[in-house]
C-alpha cells in the first residue's frame, strides 16, 4: 500500500490496518489520548444515535444516524474496554497505581464490566504461560465456557455455535446477566453502590425527562448487545491453539505461537488504474477497505488490539500507546527475548477463521477436556 497509493493516504492507512509504512516515525500519542479519544466516539455516538429518536418529525434520512450512532458508541466503549481498562491493569495508563486503580473502579462500575480487582488477578494469570489456554485462564474461560466452543470439534461447528451466539437472545441474557453479577453485585459495598446508583440514576432521570426510549436505544443497547457482539468477535480472534506439542512445553515459544497479529485489510491490486480492468480492481480494493475493513478496525479492532501479540511478549511497556510502530520494531528487531518472531494474518474473518481452525485441530485432553 505504501508503494502504490499517494503518501496522503498513509496516516489513514497505518491506522486502519495497524501496520506502518516502511521507515515511518511513531506519532508520539499519550495514554490520555485514548482516554480522551473513548469518550469523544461515546458522545459523538450517543448525539447521533438520539437526534431522530429525539426530533419530533425527523427527515427520513435522519433514520441512518442510528447505526452510525451505534457504530461510535461502541468504538468508545471498545477503546475503554480493551485499551483504558485493559491497560490499568497493568498500571500503565496513569502515572501512579493508585490512580490506575481508581480510573478502572470506576471504569467497571459504569460500564459493566468486571471488578476491576478481579480483572487484573485473573488477567495476571491470563499472561502467565503456566495458565494461558487452560481451564484458568479468562480468554479459555470465555471461548470454551461462555460461547461453547469446544476442541476437536469441526470448525464448521465451531463457526455455527460463534454466529449462532451472536443472534441468540438466551446467550446475550446469559453474557448480561454474567457482567452485571461481576459489576453490581461483587460483594465490595462501594463499588456495587457506584454501579447501581449510576444505572438506576440514568434509568430515572431518563424516565423522568420522558427520553426512555432514546436512551434505551441510544445507551442501553450500545453497552449491552452490541458492544458483547463486538467483544465475541474481538477474543476470539486473539488466541490461537498451537500444537500439543508447544502447549505442553509452556515456555515463550509457546507464547509465540499463541498469539498473532490480526490486520485490517487486503493486499492491493497490481494493476494500474488507468485501464479498464485496473480501475475495476482499485474501486472493488476501495470499497473493501472502506466497508468491511473500517467497520471490523471501528467496531471490533479498536485501539491496540491488532497488535494483541505484541503485548503479550511486552505487557507492562508504556509503548503501547504507540503499538502499531512498537510492535513493527521489535518484529525488524528480531523480537530479543522470544526463540520466534510474529506471526499475523490479514483480515479480522481471516484470522477468526484460522484460530477456530487451530481448536479444530487440538484434542479435547491438550486442554484437559
Amino acid at each position: 500500500m505504501a508503494a502504490r497509493l499517494p503518501r496522503l493516504l498513509q496516516p489513514f492507512l497505518t491506522w486502519l490496518t495497524a501496520k506502518p509504512a516502511p521507515g515511518e516515525v511513531a506519532p508520539g500519542r499519550s495514554a490520555t489520548a485514548f482516554v480522551l479519544g473513548a469518550l469523544a466516539w461515546i458522545v459523538l455516538g450517543c448525539t447521533l444515535a438520539a437526534l431522530p429518536l429525539l426530533l419530533a418529525d425527523p427527515p427520513l434520512l435522519s433514520w441512518l444516524l442510528l447505526p452510525a450512532g451505534w457504530l461510535a458508541t461502541c468504538c468508545g466503549l471498545g477503546l475503554f474496554q480493551v485499551v483504558v481498562f485493559h491497560h490499568c491493569s497493568h498500571g500503565t495508563v496513569l502515572r501512579t497505581r493508585a490512580a490506575n486503580r481508581r480510573a478502572g473502579r470506576l471504569i467497571s462500575a459504569l460500564l459493566l464490566f468486571k471488578r476491576f480487582e478481579d480483572y487484573q488477578r485473573e488477567h495476571m494469570l491470563h499472561h502467565s504461560p503456566n495458565k494461558l489456554l487452560t481451564e484458568e485462564d479468562e480468554f479459555a474461560d470465555f471461548v470454551l465456557g461462555m460461547c461453547g466452543l469446544e476442541p476437536g470439534l469441526p470448525k464448521r461447528t465451531l463457526w455455527r455455535r460463534v454466529l449462532v451466539n451472536t443472534a441468540s437472545p438466551v446467550f446475550h441474557w446469559r453474557f448480561l446477566q454474567r457482567r452485571l453479577g461481576a459489576s453490581m453485585f461483587t460483594g465490595d459495598r462501594r463499588h456495587d453502590l457506584v454501579s447501581r446508583g449510576f444505572w438506576l440514576g440514568a434509568f430515572g432521570l431518563a424516565a423522568a425527562t420522558g427520553t426512555l426510549p432514546a436512551f434505551l436505544l441510544a445507551w442501553v443497547l450500545p453497552v449491552t448487545v452490541l458492544l458483547q457482539m463486538a467483544t465475541v468477535f474481538r477474543i476470539l480472534c486473539e488466541h490461537r491453539f498451537p500444537e500439543p506439542e508447544t502447549m505442553q512445553k509452556r515456555d515463550r515459544n509457546f507464547v509465540c505461537h499463541a498469539t498473532a497479529g490480526v490486520f485490517p485489510g487486503v493486499m492491493p491490486p497490481e494493476l494500474r488504474a488507468n485501464t479498464l480492468r485496473g480501475a475495476c480492481q482499485w474501486a472493488a480494493w476501495w470499497a473493501e477497505m472502506l466497508t468491511v475493513h473500517l467497520f471490523a478496525r471501528i467496531f471490533v479492532l479498536v485501539g491496540d488490539a491488532p497488535c494483541h501479540d505484541f503485548h503479550h511478549r511486552k505487557p507492562a511497556t508504556r509503548r503501547w500507546a504507540d503499538y502499531i510502530h512498537a510492535r513493527q520494531q521489535d518484529l525488524e528487531a528480531g523480537s530479543p527475548g522470544f526463540p520466534a518472531g510474529y506471526f499475523e494474518n490479514w483480515g479480522l474473518f481471516q484470522a477468526i477463521d484460522h484460530n477456530l481452525a487451530s481448536l479444530a485441530a487440538t484434542p479435547r485432553e491438550a486442554l484437559g477436556r
